[in-house]
């Protein structure tokens, strides 16, 4: 049965109310005014408020910023005794479904509850199809090494509660994968889960990209710009390459994850935030901290459950798995069967030094595939994985060969920058 909350000071008014809506096979709640309201809202369900405009404690201008703050998915209809264009405008401008003078018209009240009913169950629907989708999208964690299943069995028991989680790996491990499996496993699912890179960013742009701005905030700042933690509210926000960030945002980010508040760059008022924070990092963080690059506080605040994800050289007897799954994924992408590795073939993959991980594994695997007949062979393996590293390897040492010293391949080195700088002034 469909639920609706009737909140007005005027019990007359809600006795109306929900006598009509009863009637009508609804179920109905009622709240005196917005603080008892929202109380309600976080304790059940909704699919529609009837918020009256004019309430003592909270008005309904208030209650209705709030409600979409707390449940920015469930339809308000605003309803006010001194009904204007003004008054109706105000009201949808900030989010309401509709606007109703008192005493409301029984057609129309019904219409806009019926219509407010639709749009409720199209975004649940819309979600649950979306949240389908993006299951089917998310990769499943391959392999059943220890160190993969103990990921799989900490993922399982950390990602209900609300524990901040610090992933560590080096390139290319999957610390992307594990923490969308985080967010997927979680209350917060229904939600958004933000990613950003940090490491992509410009340091003077990393604050703006996090918090948002202020129009005029800065010379190209044209517009008013919501903020990755504003976009990731009642979700998750993935902060990737950590490690890579400012100090001067770290300290934004330390006090937004104290305080659960932001404020755009160029504004002063304080904006509140629901997120779950899960961050990542190829870096060895406790080392960045006595270098004085990061912050110990934030450190601590981020690393509640630590997750290092393994490089694959340390989970090899997952290879043949991994090479099945990339091989179906690839040959399904490209429209062709899919070709089988012969035992010998991924005994050469198992034997190869993964300096760049899944990463790297995949695209070995896609170019095995083209490069292949129907199956990909010892031979293919030879001449078109081992042989590329054995010639990049043979480069390098015939570099490191031409210096008797490291320091003076390191003068070499500058010697070469310092010229190419000079070339490009």
């Amino acid at each position: 049965m469909e639920k609706i909350l009737i909140v007005d000071d005027e019990i007359s008014i809600r006795k109306t109310l929900r006598e009509i809506l009863e009637f009508e096979k609804f179920e109905v709640e009622e709240s005196p005014d917005g603080l008892d309201a929202l109380v309600k809202l976080k304790q059940h369900n909704f699919d529609a408020v009837i918020c009256d405009i004019k309430m003592p404690k909270m008005d309904g201008m208030e209650t209705l910023e709030r409600i979409q703050i707390l449940c920015p998915d469930v339809p308000v209809i605003m309803i006010s005794g001194h009904a204007d264009i003004d008054g109706a405008v105000e009201a949808v401008r900030k989010g309401a479904f509709d606007f109703i003078s008192k005493p409301p018209d029984l057609n129309r009240l019904l219409i806009t509850v019926r219509n407010a009913m639709d749009k409720s169950s199209l975004i649940t629907e819309t979600k649950a199809l979306k949240r389908k989708v993006s299951k089917n999208k998310i990769q499943d964690i391959v392999g059943e090494s220890k160190e993969i299943l103990s990921i799989k069995e900490t993922i399982a028991r950390v990602a209900p509660t609300e524990a901040r989680v610090l992933i560590t790996g080096s390139n290319g491990t999957g610390k992307e994968l594990v923490a969308r499996w985080l967010h997927e496993m979680s209350a917060r699912r229904e939600g958004n889960i933000v990613e950003v890179n940090c490491a992509a960013i410009p340091s003077e742009l990393i604050e703006s990209e996090l918090f948002g701005h202020e129009k005029g905030s800065f010379t190209s700042a044209h517009k008013q710009r919501i903020g990755k933690f504003e976009q990731a509210n009642g979700g998750t926000i993935f902060l990737d390459e950590i490690g890579d960030m400012s100090l001067k945002a770290q300290a934004k980010v330390l006090r937004a994850l104290q305080e659960s508040r932001i404020t755009r760059v160029g504004g002063e008022k304080e904006i509140k935030v629901d997120v779950r924070v899960l961050a990542a990092t190829n870096k060895d963080l406790r080392l960045e901290i006595a270098k004085g690059r990061f912050r110990e506080d934030l450190y601590h605040r981020l690393a509640v459950i630590i997750i290092q994800v393994p490089g694959l050289n340390e989970r090899r007897g997952d290879i043949p798995e991994l090479v099945d799954h990339f091989a179906g994924m690839i040959c399904n992408e490209y429209g062709v069967p899919k070709k089988n590795f012969t035992t010998k073939a991924l005994k050469g993959l198992q034997d190869y030094n993964w300096t760049g991980n899944i990463r790297e594994l995949r695209n070995v695997v896609e170019r095995l595939i083209i490069l292949s007949g129907e199956s990909v062979t010892e031979k293919e393996v030879e001449a078109n994985v081992k042989r590329v590293q054995t010639n990049t390897s043979s480069d390098l040492q015939h570099v490191f060969d031409r210096f008797d010293s490291e320091a003076a391949l390191m003068a070499y080195v500058k010697n070469e920058y310092e010229t190419y700088r000079t070339a490009m002034v």
